[in-house]
């Protein structure tokens, strides 16, 4: 477009009858970088592809075009082997053609990006911007940015200033840091390094479990599915199995035993013999002492941590239940804020949650871009008895924010990318019948 990156041209609040103004795309949350595992990128020929597929858009359109990153472009917290702008570097050395194809992109379009939480040591180091607008990426060192659209605004910001976990109470300021920070440095970073000890690499993809308070079940989920001993786990899943033959069983004998039933329930293949029958009467002998103690031991406990449990409740110190809705209250909150301050801006857009949203406020809109990562889902197995199945797949997330015959049109394109391969045979199997393809039900056009 025959611009300079040096100084990124401000477009005017008012675009003129000639010229309706550029198309904003919206990315966000690619987190490029990390110790070991952690920088590998699953996505980068998808990412080359749309940047330059963007770049021939602006040439055959003569239209102009924005790419706007909203945040944790790299993951700079993640990446403990270097200091600095030398963690750019770092990456650059090691995703070679992914900057080269950024740096062709951004002599069509304008490439701009904003610090996320986890790349927040963008906003503190000048030597960043030097570096960046070498691949002709316009850096803002700034909380939040904003751009015109048919005569109103968009407010954009990442988002982790609305997260008290990873807020940063003095922006710019290299020595504030939020215990996000330490979260990651200390325990993300060791998950890429660790993750090459693991049976598997599953470890690497400890980023894509939201909300993060899911960690711990993630992790016992895939100790059982991939770390356990392929003896032990198999030799277990035959008592899990029957598990709720084996309640059955115990409810009838203890019926039987206080004389309520004549005797206990019997199954059509309960008067099976041979092997067949010494291996169920001894699992079902084995179940049902597992029951006994659970009866006699597990329940009061269970009822004293329910108590508990209730106490944290009343303090505030639990998280709720229902935690991604909740969060997404909080931006809907931050951006009914902003639209109340500010009565000329339309759209609200931010990231961080990794979860691609789009809501109405009355006559604005509020943008959640998502991510670019392996998103997991959460899914519950058909026995119902072992550990949930975390379920991958990706959800390359973009919008479109333009001027078309002065009205504000938000375009939702998510890229298509084959979800991984990533589950074990005992998973696949557990998850038959299940839905495969967990699909997003966002407008793929909104009128503002």
């Amino acid at each position: 477009m025959g611009k300079n990156h040096r100084g990124r041209r401000e477009v005017s609040p008012f675009p003129s009858e000639q010229s309706m103004g550029p198309d904003y795309y919206f990315i966000s949350d690619l987190h490029l970088g990390g110790d070991a595992e952690l920088d590998v990128c699953d996505f980068e020929a998808e990412l080359i592809v749309f940047l330059r597929d963007l770049a021939a858009k602006a040439r055959e359109n003569g239209r102009e075009i924005e790419l706007i990153i909203v945040g944790d472009a790299f993951g700079l917290w993640e990446l403990t082997s270097a200091q600095g702008p030398d963690k750019l570097d770092v990456i650059i050395t090691k995703h070679p053609e992914l900057f080269t194809q950024i740096k062709s992109a951004g002599e069509n379009i304008t490439i701009t990006l904003i610090p996320g939480n986890h790349d927040y040591e963008l906003a503190c180091h000048p030597g960043y911007l030097d570096r960046l607008q070498e691949f002709n990426v316009s850096l803002s060192q700034k909380e939040y940015i904003t751009r015109a659209v048919a005569g109103r605004m968009i407010y954009i910001e990442h988002g982790s200033q609305n997260d008290d976990f990873n807020r940063i109470s003095r922006f710019g300021d290299p020595y504030v840091t939020p215990l996000g920070y330490y979260f990651v440095r200390r325990i993300v970073s060791n998950f890429g390094k660790f993750s090459r000890r693991g049976r598997e690499k599953w470890l690497r993809d400890v980023q894509s479990v939201q909300p993060a308070e899911q960690i711990p079940h993630w992790l016992f989920s895939n100790y059982f599915y991939r770390e356990m001993n392929p003896i032990l786990r198999w030799s277990l899943f035959p008592f899990l199995l029957l598990l709720g033959t084996s309640f059955v069983g115990f409810v009838g004998w203890l019926l039987d035993l206080i004389g309520l039933t004549p005797a206990s329930p019997r199954l059509p293949w309960a008067a099976a013999s041979g092997v067949f029958g010494f291996l169920r009467d001894n699992v079902l002998f084995v179940n049902a002492l597992i029951l006994a103690f659970v009866v006699l031991f597990c329940v009061p406990f269970w009822f004293a941590v329910k108590d508990v449990l209730k106490t944290f409740d009343r303090y505030g110190v639990r998280a709720p239940r229902d935690l991604p809705q909740e969060k997404e209250r909080i931006y809907l909150r931050a951006a009914a804020g902003v639209f109340e301050a500010r009565p000329e801006v339309a759209v609200y857009v931010y990231g961080h949650t990794h979860n691609a949203s789009l809501r109405r406020l009355d006559d604005r809109v509020v943008v959640n871009t998502g991510t670019w990562i392996k998103r997991l889902t959460r899914t519950r197995d058909w026995i119902r008895i072992l550990p949930d199945i975390y379920w991958p797949s990706f959800e390359l997330s973009c919008f479109r924010v333009a001027d078309e015959e002065g009205r504000i049109v938000i375009d939702y394109l998510p890229l298509a990318k084959q979800a991984p391969a990533g589950l074990t045979p005992l998973q696949r199997i557990l998850l038959l019948g299940r839905r495969r393809i967990i699909r997003n039900d966002l407008p793929r056009r909104t009128v503002v």
